[in-house]
């Protein structure tokens, strides 16, 4: 009786301590480390995933930059050679109109002289009676009534300021001085008129200025 009871008492330790009972199972074993490597794997394939979205977004702003600025260039590039079109027209403009005037200013003289033979001759010698005279002196007025049509013609205008206010831009100042009768900073004296080309003052009139007493 003892003996058997020794041998139940070691069966049931040798079945306690047995590995196969401690061992976990194996099917349990696979499953949490398959259930590990995989969530690592996804993780691992997260990373390359979002660097590669880091990467091309990086490139798009680099390219909108890029954009950005190459339109910035564009716009100044086009806006530099409209003003450069437009300052070449106006040069062009500017040299049909006033590329003359060196030859007008020669022309003046001319005019001047014309003024100054008529203004000398005496008007009561101009009669039937000196029949060369008149011819002469109706030649000259013709003479510089053409040269004014001239003159008109290719926008070239007398000015004439007398009893005018005074303007430093078209008139010359010789003097100035109270005359009576002519109101303070108006023209009171033209010594010699002036002209203007196409509204640009070519000469100015040389003028005697009225002040207050």
């Amino acid at each position: 009786m003892a003996s058997w009871c020794v041998r139940a008492v070691r069966q049931s330790y040798s079945l306690v301590a047995s590995p196969v009972l401690i061992r976990a199972p194996p099917r349990l074993l696979c499953t949490a480390t398959q259930q590990k490597n995989g969530h690592g794997s996804e993780e691992e394939a997260e990373k390359p995933e979002q660097s590669a979205a880091d990467t091309l977004m990086k490139e798009k702003s680099q390219l909108e930059e890029q954009l950005k600025d190459m339109t910035e260039k564009y716009k100044r590039a086009l806006a530099d050679t409209e003003n450069l079109r437009t300052r070449s027209q106006k040069m062009i403009e500017d040299a049909k109109l006033y590329g003359i005037q060196g030859f007008c200013k020669d022309l003046l003289e001319v005019a001047d002289i014309l003024e100054k033979a008529t203004e000398s001759v005496p008007k009561e010698e101009v009669t039937s009676q000196n029949p060369h005279l008149k011819n002469l002196f109706d030649g000259l007025v013709m003479t510089k009534l053409q040269t004014q049509k001239v003159f008109t013609k290719h926008g070239l205008v007398k000015l004439n300021p007398d009893g005018q206010k005074f303007d430093p831009y078209e008139h010359e100042a010789l003097f100035h001085a109270p005359v009576e009768g002519k109101e303070p900073g108006t023209v009171a004296v033209v010594t010699k008129v002036g002209y203007k080309l196409h509204g640009r003052t070519l000469r100015p009139a040389l003028v005697g200025v009225a002040k207050a007493p």
